[in-house]
């Protein structure tokens, strides 16, 4: 039975501010431990944030990335971040010599605006935040656990604009719902996002300008048009 992260948690001093990588890295010790390598199922958001996970999991774990991620508009924009992740991880196995999966959740904008629409004024990193990285996060602990993986996790703490403390408590809240395990970390450590950033221009991977929902998009004066255009052209030769 692989360890549970609560038993590292529940040893820390509660008036600290919790280092999730640290618990992360105790983790990966226990695994070695193991006469077989824990499977993961990962959230990403993108491929970007994926590059840097995989580099660095990949040794210790069996992993599937989990694109979940109903947030993104465009459609067309959802579809060439969808293609670029599952480029990257071809390329990636093809390097390196690795079986990460990939598994792909519905698209269903129409369901994320009826969770976050009535926080669409909030400002960008605020409440809708929260609500869009716990919706995935539920679909990955519900994808985890029908398929049988050991633990569920997300790339989103790569990002240094994403507030990795809160996707963490998340993390663990879901947990508490479910039979299968959450995997805390805060990837963007340890030069996390400069050596994603080093492998993106490795591996030729599409860096994209928003994160994804329209409310940002908009607060930060996107132009859809020119989102459209190149995902078209950007499809088309992939």
């Amino acid at each position: 039975m692989f360890i549970n992260a609560n038993n590292v948690l529940n040893t820390l001093n509660p008036h600290n501010k919790i280092n999730y990588d640290a618990i992360l890295q105790t983790m990966i010790e226990s695994w070695k431990l193991e006469t077989k390598k824990p499977k993961l199922l990962i959230h990403s958001c993108c491929a970007p944030c994926s590059t840097y996970v995989l580099e660095y999991l990949a040794q210790y774990a069996d992993i599937t990335i989990f694109f979940a991620n109903s947030n993104i508009h465009p459609r067309i924009e959802y579809e060439r971040r969808s293609l670029v992740q599952q480029k990257f991880i071809a390329d990636f196995n093809q390097k390196t010599g690795n079986q990460v999966q990939f598994l792909e959740a519905p698209y269903q904008p129409a369901e994320f605006m009826k969770q976050v629409g009535h926080l669409r004024d909030e400002p960008e990193g605020g409440a809708r935040c929260h609500l869009c990285y716990k919706m995935r996060l539920d679909l990955a602990a519900i994808q985890a656990q029908e398929s049988g993986f050991d633990y569920f996790a997300s790339a989103l703490t790569l990002s240094p604009k994403k507030n990795s403390q809160k996707i963490n408590e998340l993390g663990f809240e879901i947990q508490e719902i479910f039979t299968v395990k959450y995997l805390p970390s805060d990837f963007k450590k340890n030069n996390g996002y400069k050596r994603s950033v080093e492998i993106c221009k490795e591996y030729d991977v599409y860096r994209q300008c928003y994160c994804g929902c329209i409310f940002a998009a908009k607060e930060q004066g996107i132009d859809f048009k020119i989102v459209i255009e190149n995902a078209k052209k950007s499809l088309e030769s992939l």
